[in-house]
């Protein structure tokens, strides 16, 4: 978890800061915090509520809340999840998040997602290949695949957005015009997506 950060400056020309007053986010805003392609999809893609996610592999309690997370995904057939890769805590963690979206190309996204916030060891390139071995990955064509444009735009409209909503740290969680940040119980994250339901 982190409480301040640089980001580069967003990308887009509006910066609401509106969660936090009980506000409604601007359409446009919540179609690309919900409805971006280059972002993965937990869940049921199809599903009648969404709840974004922003993490990183070297946040222990983005660690913490992969159970968590799991278990509400579990319990709601409904609920489509976004992950947002916003790698803030080191070198460690922008190789991580890059290889992870590199996964992508082979069909293993879910599953070394998982992995890497289950290991111990902190998430840096020897950890973050180690890892990918032993799953079996390519490994070459993970590291050629990792400088991937679109790899290099999720990365930086993860930053753009945390910005401009004023996100301080991970992991970060937002349904509707909600949203909240750090480790909390599957009940409240269940709150959070029902309350999104409502809205």
């Amino acid at each position: 978890m982190i409480l301040t950060l640089a980001l580069a400056a967003p990308t887009m020309a509006i910066a609401p800061r509106l969660a936090w007053a009980g506000h409604s986010l601007p359409p446009e805003f919540r179609r690309q915090l919900e409805h971006d392609a280059n972002a993965p999809i937990f869940g049921n893609p199809e599903g009648n509520a969404t709840l974004i996610e922003f993490f990183d592999y070297n946040c222990q309690f983005c660690r913490a809340m992969m159970p968590v997370v799991d278990a509400v995904l579990g319990a709601d057939s409904g609920l489509r999840m976004v992950m947002r890769e916003w790698p803030v805590l080191g070198e460690g963690s922008v190789f991580a998040a890059r290889a992870a979206l590199a996964s992508r190309k082979q069909g293993r996204y879910a599953d070394f997602h998982r992995v890497l916030l289950s290991q111990k060891p902190r998430a840096e390139r020897a950890s973050v290949l180690r890892v990918a071995r032993s799953m079996g990955l390519d490994t070459q064509q993970l590291q050629r695949d990792m400088g991937g444009l679109e790899i290099a735009q999720h990365i930086q409209k993860s930053n753009a957005l945390a910005e401009a909503m004023g996100l301080v740290g991970t992991p970060t969680f937002i349904a509707g015009s909600d949203s909240r940040f750090g480790a909390i119980s599957s009940a409240k994250l269940a709150e959070l997506v029902a309350a999104a339901r409502r809205n």
